[in-house]
């Protein structure tokens, strides 16, 4: 189940990037997110506080987390957006983590497919993300899911679903 994240949901969500980032330190490393820098606990907490932090729970626990707004990062001016929106008519993905242990089970795809019907019952043009540019999996996982590449820079891939 999708639901909106509570301050009750905080050690679960912390154990969810916890668990992420001890898996790649011991395997291959495909994200930039770095242990105490981000994603971390205040992370988290400010999300929840602005209602933009949502978990995937299974019953046994929070498996997977979504960070979510309208706010486009300064990084997403430069870029050539197939859909043509104004300021607060896309939605932004600005965080999506799912513990390794609970992988390919639908879990990020779950995640993804709440946003983008959140912003389709909010009238909303497009979803928007980006991704670190060494981040294949993550790369093959939303062009898998119908994003567009819609420009790179040294450092991240910036991808679009339109609504």
């Amino acid at each position: 189940m999708i639901r909106k994240a509570t301050p009750d949901d905080l050690e679960q969500i912390d154990l969810c990037f916890a668990e992420l980032l001890e898996h790649e330190r011991t395997h291959i490393k495909y994200t930039s997110w770095q242990q105490g820098v981000y994603p971390t606990k205040s992370t988290a907490e400010q999300s929840i506080a602005q209602g933009n932090l949502y978990v995937y729970d299974d019953g046994s626990g929070i498996c997977g987390v979504i960070i979510v707004g309208k706010n486009q990062p300064p990084k997403f001016g430069g870029i050539l957006w197939q859909v043509q929106a104004q300021p607060g008519e896309v939605l932004v993905i600005n965080l999506l983590c799912v513990r390794p242990s609970k992988a390919r089970r639908g879990i990020g795809k779950s995640l993804v497919m709440f946003a983008a019907g959140m912003a389709k019952n909010a009238g909303l043009k497009a979803v928007r993300l980006d991704t670190g540019a060494q981040n294949t999996p993550a790369k093959s996982f939303y062009e898998a899911m119908g994003f567009k590449c819609a420009g790179s820079n040294r450092n991240f891939l910036f991808y679009e679903l339109k609504i």
